[in-house]
């Protein structure tokens, strides 16, 4: 799929063309199957909700939503990876309300070097997060983005406009941010 061919559907469908959604749909399907897979990766293995699911409810509160004004490839599937997460917290978050525990969530990274051992549970790694994006809201993205959505640090540069490096170096910052703030949460439950 030509990245310029994707950024040309999404500004039509911005503009309200439902043909362009209709022709962007199926182009930007398996690259969302995609992202729910890796987003649920670290679910437990009986969850209710399907990397189908996932997509279909991503879909729905797309098209739902008001107007984006979607600047390229990388703006749609970070705003994609955004509300899968929010999904899936939903999802844990009445979950839990509905019964003690919940999912847990490992986050890994795609190059196993850059690992990020944190086997905790969703709702406190969304808390974390939005800890991070209080203090530093692109380190939060980076982590979103590269989790969430897969993906690589080229896209999340160009979608945050910054350079590589600089998305590598809050990605190693957020990391090590993340594992002591989840950690510190662990202890605290444990009290």
């Amino acid at each position: 799929m030509a990245s310029d061919r994707l950024t040309e559907l999404l500004r039509a469908w911005s503009g309200g063309d439902d043909e362009a959604l209709a022709v962007l749909t199926p182009l930007v399907h398996l690259e969302l199957r995609r992202i729910a897979r890796r987003a649920m990766r670290g679910e437990r293995p009986d969850h209710t909700l399907q990397p189908t699911g996932l997509v279909n409810e991503c879909y729905l509160r797309l098209v739902d939503g008001s107007a984006v004004e979607w600047r390229d490839r990388g703006h749609f599937f970070a705003l994609s990876a955004r509300l899968m997460r929010r999904i899936l917290v939903d999802f844990a978050r009445q979950r839990q309300a509905d019964k003690r525990g919940g999912g847990t969530v490992h986050i890994t990274d795609a190059q196993p070097s850059t690992a990020m051992p944190l086997g905790r549970d969703l709702v406190a790694l969304d808390d974390a997060l939005a800890a991070l994006a209080a203090i530093d809201l692109r380190k939060s993205q980076v982590v979103e983005m590269r989790f969430f959505g897969g993906l690589d640090t080229d896209e999340i540069a160009g979608a945050l406009g910054v350079s590589s490096k600089t998305v590598l170096r809050d990605w190693q910052l957020a990391k090590a941010w993340l594992h002591n703030e989840l950690a510190a949460d662990l202890v605290a439950r444990r009290r």
